[in-house]
């Protein structure tokens, strides 16, 4: 299985971490799962990340797989190999921060670091199921991440339990301080359309949550995911267009690229109408409920076999995407449905309230195990 790319022994002989392959560790090179990149210089320094995790006295063990370019939801990866899904095996790990999340999924790590532009931390972890959180755009610095230039890009932790992902943010970020969860707190429930098994699964667990619930609309949503999708489009070409006339991308991302080169500035323009709408519509909802919760995934993610067209499998983040359009924190909470397959229950905070969203995951995630105990 193809989880790590490049093994090292960096660092002090604390929390043990991977890092995805877009995140700058001086002396290799950053190849971002592409052939393109293959002969790419080694690293002249550490992305900013990193260096926290040194400083942190984390134990560095290698360089993690992911969907070429960090463009793509399901983690196949035909040049650099696609990490199995160790929890579910057959399943796609999901992506693009695929082996991020397998190598947790795996016990490889205590916990591993993705970048999420578009759901690329919380769609693997909701694959895998382990935690995953997208941190407040921003929070975490992306000095030495690819790419160099984001409006929506988030560096952020899996980790297998919340204590561990409350763990990695506090190394991190040296200014996350871990809260409790407050004891009354509302649930805004977003309506969404999901796999009738998933939406069961989330009611049933929010049920069980010990909080008070109320449906809360978000009506934007889809205007966002397709807003989001004409920004990512447009950033990801300006990072990576003068790669295609090499020939040595896969066929997906080619195909997404050649796409992408079409993003109008007008539809540029709307999008970002919508970023400015949206965003106030989720900052109202949180007004009324500090959390809001729906899905991470619409369905149960796909075969390895089924999910050869990057482009069909998009959908797969219609429910994650609007989020780093607003750049709220998210985390991917993992639950199990009743056939037996992973579901994640998406979490959203308001900006800034990263603690209070990890605090109120931490809690969820204790009254769930023990009333399954």
């Amino acid at each position: 299985m193809t989880i790590v790319v490049e093994h090292m022994a960096l660092g002090g002989s604390g929390l043990s971490v991977m890092v995805k392959d877009t995140i700058d560790i001086a002396g290799f090179a950053t190849r971002a799962g592409s052939q393109a990149l293959e002969n790419a210089a080694a690293a002249q320094e550490h992305a900013q990340v990193v260096e926290a995790l040194l400083a942190g006295n984390c134990r560095i063990l290698g360089k993690t797989s992911l969907h070429e370019l960090a463009f793509g939801t399901t983690g196949i990866n035909h040049w650099s190999g696609t990490a199995d899904n160790p929890l579910y095996p057959g399943l796609i790990p999901g992506g693009s921060s695929s082996g991020s999340a397998a190598a947790v999924a795996a016990g490889l790590v205590d916990f591993a670091l993705g970048t999420d532009t578009g759901g690329s931390v919380r769609v693997p972890a909701a694959c895998c199921g382990v935690f995953g959180l997208k941190p407040t755009f921003g929070r975490i610095s992306r000095a030495g991440v690819m790419p160099g230039v984001s409006s929506l890009d988030c560096v952020g932790p899996f980790a297998a339990s919340m204590e561990l992902l409350i763990a990695a943010m506090q190394v991190i970020d040296p200014g996350f301080i871990a809260l409790s969860c407050p004891p009354s707190l509302s649930i805004g429930v977003v309506p969404v359309t999901a796999h009738p098994q998933i939406l069961q699964t989330l009611d049933a667990a929010l049920a069980r949550s010990g909080f008070a619930l109320h449906p809360t609309l978000l009506p934007g949503m889809e205007a966002a995911y397709n807003a989001g999708l004409a920004v990512i489009n447009r950033e990801t070409w300006n990072a990576c267009g003068h790669l295609l006339p090499s020939g040595l991308l896969g066929a997906d991302i080619a195909a997404r690229l050649q796409a992408a080169a079409l993003t109008s500035d007008e539809a540029l323009q709307q999008a970002e109408q919508v970023r400015e709408a949206f965003t106030h519509e989720v900052d109202a909802a949180l007004a009324q409920h500090p959390i809001l919760a729906l899905p991470t995934l619409p369905d149960y993610p796909l075969q390895v076999a089924q999910a050869a067209d990057t482009r069909a499998a998009i959908g797969m983040t219609s429910l994650v995407r609007p989020f780093n359009l607003t750049g709220h924190p998210a985390l991917s909470l993992p639950l199990q449905g009743p056939s037996g397959l992973p579901v994640g229950l998406q979490l959203i905070a308001g900006k800034g309230q990263d603690a209070l969203l990890c605090a109120v995951a931490l809690m969820i995630s204790q009254r769930l195990e023990q009333q399954s105990a």
